[in-house]
């Protein structure tokens, strides 16, 4: 298997107006990422609202993206679960429906120890023979994957990703240097600052929107060296990255679709739709980037 590298999309999961799963809509989503350049396909994260999902939704959707990309590119599955057990559940599934990775944040709401970080990704891996994607996200997990103790679950066998979403880059620089080739940094938040660091990839919330330009910066900035470049349209970009990197992740993004021309349903509760100001916000970017999907 290759190496993970690239922006990933961390994708939505559509709904239909009265709020039911649309299997449709994910598929045709599926393909136009895939088409548009974008280098692989998280679903089942946050922002595809895993945890207002049932086990049978959840199960639905990552047999629905791993059978669309159909090997085109890489699909983590994320399987993030507060027991252990559930996580390992989830993570076999994954590995059974052909998934290529999978991404997990930490228990969060039993606030683990260190030993215990250890303890639940080392049982993880054990289960599986799937690379794990390390999931950092401190607002939202309770705890803090800091770079002392990502080099130590480094050295879990499977451990071989992180996806670093705190707003220090320099976190980047120093799991490298802790790490080294043991485990490969995606940036979360920060996507041009990450690879600028050395991120060897970007789990995005806005490339929902805009796979192509978004998977180009990674290009320009890893491959091509074009900082100037990349710079410029990673500023062109920013307010849409910006729109969708706080609250309204979600809903936000599920809008941002809606007014280019794919409706994706609402976000599920206790997440509520935009209110007005935000959602004209969201209608003047779309317009602003020329963001839409084929008819």
């Amino acid at each position: 298997m290759k190496p993970f590298r690239g922006t990933y999309s961390v994708i939505i999961t559509p709904f239909t107006a009265d709020g039911a799963l649309d299997l449709p809509a994910l598929r045709r989503f599926v393909d136009w990422q895939i088409e548009q350049g974008i280098h692989g396909l998280i679903p089942l994260g946050s922002t595809g609202e895993f945890l207002s999902l049932s086990d049978e939704e959840l199960e639905a959707v990552a047999e629905t993206v791993i059978r669309q990309a159909a090997g085109r590119v890489p699909v983590l599955i994320g399987t993030g679960a507060e027991d252990t057990r559930q996580a390992v559940r989830l993570s076999r599934r994954a590995e059974r429906l052909g998934a290529d990775g999978v991404m997990i944040i930490p228990p969060y709401y039993s606030t683990p120890t260190e030993d215990e970080l250890f303890h639940h990704y080392s049982t993880i891996s054990d289960a599986i023979g799937l690379p794990i994607m390390v999931y950092n996200n401190p607002a939202t997990a309770n705890v803090d994957l800091t770079p002392p103790i990502l080099a130590r679950l480094s050295r879990i066998p499977n451990c071989r990703y992180v996806k670093e979403s705190t707003l220090e880059v320099t976190r980047v620089r120093d799991i490298i240097r802790l790490c080294g080739d043991r485990m490969t940094v995606f940036g979360g938040i920060l996507g041009f600052e990450s690879f600028v660091e050395g991120a060897q990839g970007w789990v995005a919330v806005a490339s929902n929107l805009a796979p192509g330009p978004l998977a180009r910066l990674f290009t320009l900035v890893a491959d091509e060296e074009r900082l100037s470049e990349a710079r410029a349209l990673y500023l062109q970009y920013l307010p849409l990255i910006e729109f969708v990197g706080g609250h309204w992740y979600v809903a936000g993004t599920k809008a941002l679709l809606r007014h280019m021309g794919l409706p994706v349903g609402g976000p599920r509760p206790p997440r509520l739709p935009l209110p007005a100001a935000p959602d004209a916000r969201a209608e003047e970017i779309v317009r602003a980037l020329g963001l839409r999907l084929p008819s």
